[in-house]
């Protein structure tokens, strides 16, 4: 990561496109869903080389772009300056996301969105499928919505 390209802080909403929706983190979205999430950071460029970027691109590892509202790529979207406009990535197993939006923070209308349930709930839904041998994880749906909503 990078500095952001205005070499400031951005903390506002921004609207992501859902590239690949074949992880545990966006297995419940569909690609090309554009989902509003907020950003905090001051070193959200996402910085890689020429073979790194065509690597990821050639094994489907590009989960987020940041777009347009209407899922266009644009430079006024790509508000920190990402190469390819990447807003986050997997690793080839695709079990491991890194993102820098938030999905965390938009859980609810009254934060400005709750497009980011989505991807909380693509992960509790897996978690709700596997019995793991050693320990029982048993997340409900009430537990789930406490924590999103703050109560």
């Amino acid at each position: 990561m990078r500095r952001n390209q205005t070499l400031k802080f951005i903390c506002e909403h921004v609207h992501l496109r859902v590239e690949a929706n074949d992880t545990p983190f966006t297995h419940d979205t569909t690609v090309g869903q554009v989902l509003r999430i907020p950003i905090a950071h001051g070193e959200g460029n996402y910085y890689a080389d020429g073979d790194t970027i065509r690597s990821l691109q050639e094994h489907d590892q590009i989960v987020f772009r940041y777009t347009s509202p209407d899922g266009s790529l644009d430079d006024a979207s790509n508000v920190n300056g990402s190469v390819d406009a990447i807003a986050g990535i997997c690793n080839r197993d695709r079990n491991v996301v890194g993102l820098k939006p938030h999905p965390e923070r938009a859980c609810e209308d009254a934060v400005g969105s709750r497009d980011g349930r989505v991807v909380l709930q693509s992960v509790l839904s897996l978690l709700r499928v596997f019995r793991w041998t050693h320990c029982e994880l048993r997340v409900t749906d009430d537990v789930f919505n406490r924590r999103c909503s703050g109560r």
